[in-house]
């Protein structure tokens, strides 16, 4: 056997077992930092995953670090990311389906939100997903409130007259339904903006209020508790066709971590929202809830505008609509 044809098939050795290695390793992408709850979810799978012993590793690349926030979706369709943690109404532009998974009213709590996750209206979602090749692992929800500089703002009356931000386009249509003027920012920007005037009212999520501090700028606020507005469907999804290629154990492995990640995701997301009104209340702000009538008041509001949009836009958006609608 000549040196040249040795060294041929050592190369092609090598090159075998590179690609047997990295099909053993998965990808996963997110947008937040490494104490974020959504990173958490995606540690809890990875280190189950190693737990199980099965030949294989998830490599997590977490604040935006391998793919920007909103440009997940295409890549993890089409195999180029194995998995991600991804706010799903990101892709909506893709899938204008998807806009239903923030829309205000839809979800009422942390628990309603979990049968959502189990239910036809989701099956759905899924559906829709899986003909673009992505699946979900991890169902979960992150909810959201309101806080006013001025006053407190637990009703579509509240927020007449005022300079408000949402979060979401959905939001800022109902929002305007009620007579507030919306100012369009990122989260990261509500301090200055309330700071100088700029905003007297604000909607984001429970995270965002603690994390930029907006307790220094306002006199009220209302968080998700029994009632609440603002959901934000951000699962952790994987590529379909990455996942049916794996062995039967290795499979299983992702299964049993996602389930236990899953559990921790509901029971962090109902604390996230309880830490933030604490915060809060410790810093002097008043602290508000919304009641049964209120949240109702919203959901009629919604309905004459940010769900009559989603229909008009969405094919077969009115089916859809009322499979969410329909969970109790």
């Amino acid at each position: 056997m000549n040196t040249k044809y040795i060294a041929t098939m050592a190369s092609a050795a090598m090159l075998a077992s590179s690609v047997a290695a990295g099909a053993t390793e998965l990808r996963l992408s997110h947008q937040w930092s490494t104490a974020d709850v959504r990173h958490q979810v995606a540690q809890i799978v990875a280190d189950e995953v190693e737990a199980a012993n099965v030949d294989l590793e998830i490599k997590i690349f977490p604040s935006k670090s391998l793919f920007k926030p909103r440009e997940q979706y295409k890549p993890l369709s089409r195999g180029q990311l194995d998995m991600t943690v991804f706010p799903l109404s990101y892709a909506g532009g893709q899938q204008p389906a998807y806009n239903l998974t923030l829309m205000p009213g839809l979800v009422k709590n942390h628990d309603h939100a979990a049968r959502l996750n189990e239910s036809a209206f989701m099956g759905q979602i899924e559906e829709i997903m899986a003909n673009d090749d992505v699946m979900v692992l991890v169902h979960g929800y992150l909810a959201g409130g309101f806080v006013g500089k001025d006053k407190c703002i637990t009703s579509p009356d509240d927020v007449q007259g005022q300079q408000t931000r949402a979060a979401g386009k959905a939001f800022e249509q109902m929002l305007a339904g009620a007579g507030a003027s919306i100012a369009s920012m990122a989260s990261s920007e509500i301090y200055n903006a309330m700071q100088t005037g700029v905003l007297t009212a604000a909607n984001t999520s429970s995270s965002s209020f603690v994390s930029y501090r907006i307790y220094e700028q306002v006199a009220c606020y209302t968080p998700a508790s029994d009632f609440a507005l603002w959901f934000m469907y951000q699962p952790l999804l994987m590529n379909k066709s990455t996942f049916d290629g794996l062995s039967a154990e290795q499979q299983q492995a992702l299964m049993d971590g996602a389930a236990k990640a899953e559990a921790f995701y509901l029971e962090e997301a109902k604390k996230q929202d309880a830490n933030s009104a604490k915060i809060f209340a410790d810093n002097g702000v008043e602290i508000a809830e919304m009641s049964q009538s209120e949240f109702d008041a919203w959901r009629a509001l919604a309905q004459e505008t940010s769900y009559k949009k989603f229909v008009e836009e969405t094919p077969g958006g009115q089916d859809l609509l009322d499979m969410a609608l329909s969970v109790d």
